[in-house]
């Protein structure tokens, strides 16, 4: 009989294949011992299977069984263990359905709610899978074959598969399976190709033979981390299913959704489909994120990332265990093992590409509204800005900017100053960035109108199957589709781009809209018939069909069809609008996009879209900015004080305290709602929303270092504090405070009507930001005073932060001298570093055209120690050195050997003025 892995804490099954060392032969199946899985758990099942039969021919005699026998083997599979045979939603799954499947069926009772629960039609263990026909070494890994014999229940069932092993690196292994015989659309991402074979991985790999399965443990701790002999293998054209065993609950990521960090596997399920809505649980959003994170008991983790482009569902159940189902492409997956959460991270980052380095203003605060209604309306809107000498980097315009909502147009009325406008921002060091939208207007006279005119001209548009424009209808009213997964496309692209920006010189862009989304389901035509529109099997998307809202997935496009390449929209879009920026500015480009997909950090940043102006909304930002740093998209946060909705003083004033802390950091507002920029609130709250920022401000150094580390290792920014305590198991559910690196722990208020704020402060020392008072802490939950005008930021003990005297822009900070914060450890040390560069161009790291300082404390020596040095780094100096936890008053400071002046505060702060000393050159601080 086949049995799959029944998930018990004794594991494999019978071993086709153990790959152990380089080199090693694969173990035919059948000989050697029997695997200790039959000898243990074997005897464990048998007695189990045992019992069970006695309960059913019990049963079945004194007739006390309502309906149907049930065969014994599907009595054997405990409830959260029952992988969905019948996922269909809106059916009604009957006996008859079930078993028309060879499903085993038993009814539980419904939960409440959407939920979907236990599944009442589930995989007998004996279910028909593929079998592992063939296994050969390769100078990478492996290559096998799969066979099935008997047909699964979806149309066009792919008897023979192949089996790619790929050992690519240490901590990173590459499994893919794809049909045997033909070609299958796969994702056109770049991702690095294995040169030569792991030498010493630290996992190991076991494949089942019949049923086919992958069994990977972690050789160091001997984890089970996969397992997919748990529930049969499917592929046919279009239905792919795959499942796994997991070994904890504590799993991450499979973007994009609103919800808690950690995800729940009490039977949800989680839908990648590019969509436009407003942030709302359960529903799936503007992006796809296929990957995973989860942490291992005592502390490892690592991450799966499945590259694959079509729409697709992760079911997730409390076995715990997880099933993959998508309806395209193949099965290509990348396993990373970290083994602790930021060096997974990192690993799948070195696949899907490092985030851009943003330029330094980027880094400013950004304000916007739909609904200013003027360029006027919103010069004002600066001017009182500056007249409150509140920080902004970045005025925005919303879609009202333009004529009739078509892209690269003026309103020639209310938009009329907007060039001046633009130059005056230019001339404060400040900048301008613009929204536009991937639907072109379709109904302007032929002639007046060159995006349309000459995209139609080149057909650089989304077609139907009939090779006609698709129209469907957005702001502009009809629209096309730009196709950016034409070369051509971005040509045309930038040369609009160009044609703009010689009017309105505007720095960044804001792209939005790019699911792609459409106010028609499909097309002006609706959609035609087939399996694209209609495939076999629709995933569960918010609206039940994948034309909801979008185009038709039979849309033609340059490199295939939009079934495959929707949720790819955003990151082509993205890619187009980045390289037209660098032609056109020959600068870091800077935009922000709503759909996003693996590698769109390389491009792009990401806001979390249309959330509301409420408490919950602001809550729910944190696990959204910390899911993207997992996703490699580190320049990302929410719409400060909610889009839509009218905001209050209160909510808006802890939200810009917190939004503050956003990577990202933009407060923006819908039309027809009261203003909610700082500047027309009450003295009070203004003044608390300018000092938040000011801070802000003042830590431009240390976060502008954070994004190097991010462009470079492929570090995160925003960061769950799991990541820097992953054995402390408090830690794995917080996502109401966050870290920005590892060194500045952020703890917000989130509620109303209240002047305190609980939070979880990690084992060790932290110091207040403001005072430099110390907090020794056994890792404890802290209740912190939290008055309106105040947000709560420690320094973790060890830590060193470069800030600066805040200006009202990045580039006025720039220029003045720099604080280094010395945050002692209880031994007595500190490490920390220093990115410095001229904030704008092109790839100064690479070119050797930036500044890299390390400092360090120890033994009551500081010492600056200059790796690399530019001229930028003359323009700058060290003013302060405020060092945190200095046990007793010393007697007196030596600067390079030089005596020097200090104050020292009874909360053992020392504080070094008047230093001086250029950013280009190394120094030491002693104090005795």
């Amino acid at each position: 009989m086949k049995s799959y892995q029944k998930l018990t804490t004794a594991v494999p099954q019978p071993v086709a294949c153990q790959v152990e060392e380089e080199g090693a032969a694969p173990t035919p199946a059948g000989q050697g011992k029997l695997a200790p899985w039959w000898v243990g758990s074997g005897l464990l099942v048998a007695a189990v299977l045992l019992s069970t039969i006695t309960v059913w021919v019990l049963r079945q005699v004194s007739g006390g069984w309502p309906g149907p026998a049930l065969p014994p083997k599907c009595l054997l599979v405990p409830e959260s263990h029952r992988f969905d045979c019948y996922p269909e939603r809106h059916v009604v799954v009957t006996q008859e359905l079930c078993e028309s499947r060879g499903c085993c069926f038993i009814e539980s009772p419904s939960p409440a709610g959407d939920k979907r629960g236990v599944p009442w039609c589930f995989y007998p263990p004996d279910f028909p899978s593929y079998t592992l026909e063939s296994l050969n070494q390769t100078a990478l890994g492996m290559v096998g074959l799969l066979v099935r014999r008997e047909k699964a229940y979806y149309p066009r069932d792919i008897e023979m598969l192949r089996l790619d092993v790929e050992f690519e690196m240490n901590t990173r292994l590459h499994i893919k399976i794809t049909d045997a015989a033909s070609p299958r659309y796969e994702v056109p991402l770049e991702v690095p190709r294995a040169m030569k074979r792991a030498e010493n991985p630290i996992y190991s790999l076991d494949f089942s033979r019949d049923p086919f399965g992958v069994l990977l443990r972690r050789r160091a701790t001997g984890t089970v981390l996969l397992n997919t002999t748990v529930a049969p293998l499917i592929f046919a054209d279009q239905f792919l299913q795959i499942s796994t065993s997991l070994p904890s609950r504590f799993l991450y990521g499979l973007g994009e959704h609103r919800g808690s960090l950690l995800h729940s596997l009490d039977w949800s399920t989680l839908t990648l489909w590019a969509r436009d809505v407003a942030p709302t649980e359960s529903f799936n959003l503007y992006g796809a994120h296929p990957f995973y994170l989860l942490m291992e008991e005592g502390g490892d983790a690592h991450g799966v990332f499945l590259l694959n482009s079509n729409a697709m569902e992760v079911a997730l159940q409390p076995a715990p265990a997880l099933t993959w189902r998508t309806i395209g492409g193949v099965l290509d997956f990348y396993i990373f093992l970290g083994p602790d959460p930021n060096m997974v991270i990192q690993q799948y980052q070195q696949v899907i590409g490092f985030p851009a380095m943003p330029p330094l203003w980027a880094l400013g605060f950004h304000l916007c509204r739909w609904g200013y209604g003027s360029s006027n309306e919103t010069w004002q809107t600066v001017r009182a800005m500056r007249n409150y000498q509140i920080p902004q980097d970045a005025q925005w315009n919303d879609i009202d900017y333009m004529d009739g909502y078509r892209d690269f147009t003026l309103d020639p009325q209310k938009f009329a100053s907007l060039p001046s406008l633009v130059e005056d921002l230019h001339k404060h060091r400040q900048h301008y960035v613009m929204i536009l939208d991937p639907g072109i207007s379709s109904t302007s006279p032929h002639g007046s109108y060159w995006p349309f005119d000459e995209g139609l001209r080149r057909g650089l548009f989304l077609n139907t199957t009939q090779g006609q424009p698709l129209i469907g209808q957005v702001w502009p009213g009809f629209t096309t589709f730009a196709d950016f997964s034409n070369p051509d496309t971005h040509q045309w692209w930038l040369e609009n781009l160009q044609r703009f920006h010689a009017h309105v010189p505007f720095d960044g862009l804001w792209i939005d809209m790019n699911e792609p989304s459409n106010f028609m389901d499909g097309s002006e035509a609706g959609c035609p018939p087939g399996e694209l529109d209609s495939p076999p099997y629709t995933p569960a998307v918010l609206g039940d069909s994948l034309s909801a809202k979008t185009v038709c997935a039979s849309a033609k496009q340059k490199t295939s069809v939009h079934y495959n390449l929707h949720n790819l929209y955003g990151l082509m879009e993205a890619k187009a609008t980045a390289s037209a920026l660098i032609q056109i500015r020959g600068k870091r480009p800077f935009i922000i996009s709503r759909s996003t997909f693996p590698s769109q950090g390389r491009y792009s940043g990401h806001w979390l879209g249309d959330n509301r102006s409420q408490w919950k909304d602001m809550y729910y930002s944190i696990p959204g900015l910390l899911s993207f740093s997992l996703f490699g998209i580190p320049l990302v946060g929410a719409d400060i004080c909610g889009f839509s909705g009218s905001t209050s003083e209160e909510l808006c004033t802890r939200w810009m305290q917190l939004g503050a802390f956003y990577p990202f950091a933009r407060n923006h507002n819908t039309q027809n709602e009261k203003a909610q920029d700082p500047t027309v609130f009450s003295p009070a709250a203004r003044t608390a929303m300018k000092d938040v920022l000011l801070t802000r401000y003042s830590l431009l150094p240390f976060l502008y270092t954070l994004f190097h580390r991010a462009h470079l290792h492929g570090d995160t920014v925003a960061r769950p504090l799991f990541f820097e305590f992953p054995q402390d198991v408090t830690t794995l559910e917080l996502d109401r405070q966050f870290l920005w690196g590892r060194s500045l722990l952020v703890t917000p208020v989130l509620e109303p009507g209240v002047d305190s704020v609980t939070g979880y402060v990690p084992r060790g020392v932290w110091y207040d930001f403001y005072t430099g008072s110390s907090v020794n802490s056994s890792g404890e939950m802290l209740k912190m005073s939290a008055p309106l005008e105040h947000l709560n930021l420690h320094v973790r003990e060890g830590s060193i932060l470069p800030t600066q005297k805040p200006e009202t822009t990045s580039e006025a900070t720039r220029g003045n001298p720099l604080r280094l914060i010395v945050a002692l450890s209880s031994s007595a040390t500190a490490w920390g570093d220093l990115f410095w560069d001229d904030g704008e161009s092109l790839d100064t790291f690479e070119r050797g055209s930036y500044s890299y300082l390390v400092f360090n404390a120890t033994q009551n020596i500081f010492t600056s120690t200059v790796l690399h040095a530019s001229a930028e780094a003359t323009k700058v100096t060290i003013g302060t050195l405020s060092i945190f936890g200095v046990q007793e008053r010393p007697s007196k400071v030596l600067l390079n050997g030089q005596e020097k002046t200090f104050s020292y505060l009874d909360n053992q702060v020392l504080t070094v003025s008047d230093l001086g000393l250029s950013l280009s050159q190394g120094f030491s601080l002693q104090w005795l």
